[in-house]
């Protein structure tokens, strides 16, 4: 895959986001998507040797429309300015993203503001051992790469069927269950980011593994 082409790309439909524009460059759009599934394809067949657990997921199903939904975020460009996909990706389970971008680059995991049912789920598996899931959170290399859980919004107060003395209240309170890697666009440039993406999957995995036996249980 050639990232640095990919950039460029991103960088010019960015500075001309317009169905217009995009009609002139599909070939090219066209090219580098396939280029992307392809590599996703690799990737897929990686992470399957790294994890029993893999949920094979081809390119084709992993990747992201690079349109916007307009239809709920009317003031968004037309199109996104970056590449995405989720791997790893079984129904109703948190799956591993990646992002390439021309703002951000990143590697994420996890449930970005759940439905209902499965938000009262991974709050009833903290309920009965959050101190696993804290040992995860509190260990020095998970720490090094994801530093705390993705910053959203929160309640003010304990969620119903909580007390405001619960030993893991903070948890509790999260409505999104979430962590990511932010990337330099030099580090996805460089011959070795595979293998950075095996070290991020591999750290973030118990995190992953702890969410979805909640959900599923």
């Amino acid at each position: 895959m050639n990232f640095k082409e990919l950039f460029d790309f991103l960088q010019q439909l960015q500075q001309n986001n317009s169905k217009d524009w995009m009609d002139a460059n599909r070939k090219w759009y066209t090219s580098l998507r396939k280029d992307f599934i392809v590599w996703l394809d690799d990737l897929d067949y990686t992470m399957a040797q790294l994890d029993d657990g893999y949920y094979p997921t081809p390119g084709k199903k992993g990747i992201n429309r690079i349109n916007n939904n307009l239809m709920f975020h009317p003031n968004k460009p037309i199109y996104k300015d970056h590449f995405g996909a989720g791997l790893d990706k079984a129904p109703n389970s948190a799956d591993f993203y990646i992002e390439v971008g021309v703002k951000q680059c990143l590697l994420a995991g996890g449930f970005w503001r759940p439905d209902p049912k499965t938000l009262r789920s991974i709050r009833e598996g903290i309920d009965y051992n959050g101190e696993v899931l804290q040992a995860i959170l509190d260990k020095p290399s998970f720490k090094k790469l994801f530093g705390e859980l993705y910053e959203d919004e929160r309640l003010k107060m304990p969620p119903k069927g909580f007390t405001k003395d619960h030993p893991h209240i903070e948890l509790l309170k999260n409505k999104t269950f979430a962590v990511v890697h932010e990337l330099d666009s030099k580090e996805v440039l460089q011959l070795n980011f595979k293998r950075k993406i095996k070290e991020v999957y591999l750290e973030m995995l118990p995190f992953r593994r702890y969410l979805n036996q909640a959900v599923f249980l």
